[in-house]
């Protein structure tokens, strides 16, 4: 049974009547707070194992822990363009900078793009220069070169 479009909903809905933090689902699982969100949006395909630490953490039903494990289908939970605020700003940066980032990658790196299938993201919470507070995210993608042929 293949139950993409609602399966979001149903794990994140456990996940937050829990009152559990993406830290701790993180650690049932044995990897980062993205992934683990990731997983439970729907976005990865979960292990097994994987399934299984979420299913127990979240009290979820056999149907939900085997669709964890499918191959996902990768359709936005919003439109596009986004219309959450803290979304838009993501696609406004890279509207703004995406093709000052391709130059410097390109001369960094030489022709070619950043994978998103390898791929990781770590976020941190920092302090500024001034002692507020400041998001920190990291993309971390390996570089593929374009092949030539």
């Amino acid at each position: 049974m293949r139950m993409t479009e609602n399966l979001h909903e149903i794990v994140v809905n456990q996940k937050n009547a829990k009152g559990l933090t993406w830290e701790e689902v993180a650690a049932a699982i044995g990897k980062s707070p993205v992934y683990a969100a990731m997983l439970c949006y729907g976005y990865g395909q979960a292990t097994e194992q994987e399934a299984a630490a979420l299913a127990r953490l979240l009290d979820l039903d056999a149907a939900t822990q085997k669709a964890l494990t499918e191959a996902p289908h990768r359709t936005p939970v919003q439109p596009w363009p986004p219309t959450d605020p803290f979304v838009y700003r993501f696609y406004e940066v890279i509207l703004l900078y995406g093709p000052v980032l391709k130059d410097v990658c390109h001369e960094i790196f030489g022709d070619g793009i950043m994978s998103a299938i390898d791929f990781s993201i770590d976020v941190k919470k920092v302090k500024g220069d001034e002692g507020e507070d400041r998001a920190q995210i990291i993309l971390n993608g390996k570089w593929l070169r374009y092949k030539k042929f």
